[in-house]
Protein backbone atom coordinates (compact mmCIF):
# COMPACT_ATOMS: atom_id res chain seq x y z
CA UNK A 1 0.00 0.00 0.00
CA UNK A 2 1.74 3.79 -1.42
CA UNK A 3 2.48 5.74 1.78
CA UNK A 4 -0.18 8.54 1.14
CA UNK A 5 -3.16 5.84 1.69
CA UNK A 6 -4.31 6.41 4.92
CA UNK A 7 -6.76 3.58 4.93
CA UNK A 8 -7.86 0.58 2.98
CA UNK A 9 -11.81 1.52 0.66
CA UNK A 10 -13.03 -1.95 1.61
CA UNK A 11 -13.43 -3.74 -2.23
CA UNK A 12 -17.35 -3.48 -2.00
CA UNK A 13 -17.37 0.44 -0.97
CA UNK A 14 -14.44 0.46 -3.99
CA UNK A 15 -17.11 -1.33 -6.38
CA UNK A 16 -19.88 1.89 -5.25
CA UNK A 17 -17.38 4.30 -5.91
CA UNK A 18 -17.11 3.29 -9.42
CA UNK A 19 -20.79 2.75 -10.13
CA UNK A 20 -20.65 5.83 -8.59
CA UNK A 21 -18.66 7.91 -10.99
CA UNK A 22 -20.58 6.44 -13.74
CA UNK A 23 -23.69 7.73 -12.85
CA UNK A 24 -22.30 10.81 -11.80
CA UNK A 25 -20.55 11.89 -15.30
CA UNK A 26 -24.16 11.86 -17.14
CA UNK A 27 -25.87 14.03 -14.85
CA UNK A 28 -23.90 15.62 -12.36
CA UNK A 29 -20.46 17.06 -12.37
CA UNK A 30 -17.02 15.57 -11.94
CA UNK A 31 -13.45 16.68 -12.19
CA UNK A 32 -10.62 14.73 -12.98
CA UNK A 33 -7.07 14.62 -12.69
CA UNK A 34 -4.89 16.27 -9.77
CA UNK A 35 -5.09 19.64 -11.02
CA UNK A 36 -8.85 19.79 -11.54
CA UNK A 37 -9.14 17.78 -8.41
CA UNK A 38 -7.13 20.12 -6.17
CA UNK A 39 -8.59 22.91 -7.24
CA UNK A 40 -12.53 21.49 -6.69
CA UNK A 41 -11.06 20.94 -3.39
CA UNK A 42 -9.56 24.27 -2.44
CA UNK A 43 -12.80 25.69 -3.61
CA UNK A 44 -14.49 23.08 -1.27
CA UNK A 45 -16.76 21.93 -4.15
CA UNK A 46 -16.03 18.68 -3.94
CA UNK A 47 -18.32 16.18 -2.41
CA UNK A 48 -16.13 13.09 -2.59
CA UNK A 49 -12.23 12.73 -3.71
CA UNK A 50 -11.81 9.06 -5.47
CA UNK A 51 -7.89 8.96 -5.32
CA UNK A 52 -6.27 5.33 -7.21
CA UNK A 53 -3.93 3.41 -5.50
CA UNK A 54 -1.50 2.78 -8.73
CA UNK A 55 -0.08 6.49 -9.16
CA UNK A 56 3.34 6.61 -10.07
CA UNK A 57 4.73 8.52 -8.59
CA UNK A 58 3.59 8.74 -5.49
CA UNK A 59 4.17 12.62 -5.01
CA UNK A 60 1.81 13.14 -7.76
CA UNK A 61 -1.23 12.47 -5.02
CA UNK A 62 0.73 12.90 -1.58
CA UNK A 63 -1.34 16.23 -1.39
CA UNK A 64 -4.57 14.97 -1.87
CA UNK A 65 -5.63 13.19 1.31
CA UNK A 66 -4.38 16.28 3.65
CA UNK A 67 -6.15 18.62 1.66
CA UNK A 68 -9.10 16.80 1.97
CA UNK A 69 -8.77 16.25 5.64
CA UNK A 70 -8.23 19.86 6.24
CA UNK A 71 -11.59 20.83 4.53
CA UNK A 72 -13.28 18.08 5.90
CA UNK A 73 -13.88 16.35 2.12
CA UNK A 74 -14.67 12.93 2.32
CA UNK A 75 -11.80 10.59 0.63
CA UNK A 76 -11.86 7.00 -1.07
CA UNK A 77 -9.75 4.83 -2.90
CA UNK A 78 -9.61 2.72 -6.19
CA UNK A 79 -7.17 0.27 -6.87
CA UNK A 80 -6.11 1.31 -10.49
CA UNK A 81 -5.82 4.42 -12.32
CA UNK A 82 -7.28 2.95 -15.36
CA UNK A 83 -10.46 1.50 -13.63
CA UNK A 84 -11.13 5.08 -12.23
CA UNK A 85 -10.36 6.63 -15.85
CA UNK A 86 -13.22 3.98 -17.42
CA UNK A 87 -15.79 4.44 -14.55
CA UNK A 88 -15.86 8.44 -16.04
CA UNK A 89 -15.50 7.37 -19.47
CA UNK A 90 -11.89 7.99 -20.72
CA UNK A 91 -9.76 5.88 -22.37
CA UNK A 92 -7.36 6.19 -20.22
CA UNK A 93 -6.70 6.11 -16.59
CA UNK A 94 -6.43 9.24 -14.11
CA UNK A 95 -5.02 9.99 -10.53
CA UNK A 96 -7.66 11.70 -9.19
CA UNK A 97 -11.90 12.49 -9.53
CA UNK A 98 -13.89 14.73 -7.80
CA UNK A 99 -17.05 14.82 -7.56
CA UNK A 100 -19.19 18.33 -7.25
CA UNK A 101 -22.38 16.91 -8.09
CA UNK A 102 -23.92 13.65 -7.72
CA UNK A 103 -26.73 14.06 -9.94
CA UNK A 104 -28.86 11.02 -9.82
CA UNK A 105 -26.54 9.57 -7.84
CA UNK A 106 -27.26 11.20 -4.71
CA UNK A 107 -28.48 8.53 -2.77
CA UNK A 108 -25.48 6.62 -3.74
CA UNK A 109 -23.09 9.29 -2.49
CA UNK A 110 -24.65 9.37 0.59
CA UNK A 111 -24.84 5.70 1.08
CA UNK A 112 -21.05 5.15 0.49
CA UNK A 113 -20.37 8.47 2.96
CA UNK A 114 -21.91 6.22 5.59
CA UNK A 115 -19.60 3.82 4.69
CA UNK A 116 -16.43 5.50 4.68
CA UNK A 117 -14.03 5.49 7.97
CA UNK A 118 -14.05 9.04 9.40
CA UNK A 119 -11.22 9.74 11.02
CA UNK A 120 -11.41 13.24 10.54
CA UNK A 121 -8.98 15.27 12.75
CA UNK A 122 -10.68 18.26 14.54
CA UNK A 123 -9.92 21.59 13.55
CA UNK A 124 -8.99 23.56 16.75
CA UNK A 125 -8.48 27.36 16.68
CA UNK A 126 -4.88 28.25 17.45
CA UNK A 127 -4.76 30.17 21.08
CA UNK A 128 -2.94 33.36 20.87
CA UNK A 129 -0.65 33.55 24.00
CA UNK A 130 -1.10 37.24 25.43
CA UNK A 131 2.56 38.53 25.45
CA UNK A 132 3.58 40.35 28.84
CA UNK A 133 5.33 44.33 28.48
CA UNK A 134 8.46 44.05 28.45
CA UNK A 135 10.22 46.14 31.14
CA UNK A 136 13.03 48.42 31.38
CA UNK A 137 16.46 47.34 32.48
CA UNK A 138 18.07 49.82 34.50
CA UNK A 139 21.90 49.60 34.32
Amino acid sequence: MPSYVKFETPEEVSSKVLELLSNAKDGGRVRKGVNETTKSIERSMAKIVIIAEDVDPEEIVVHIPMLCEEKRIPFAYVKTKVDLGKSIGLKVGTTTVAIEDAGSASELLQDILKRLPTSKPEVKPVEKKEEKPKRAVKK
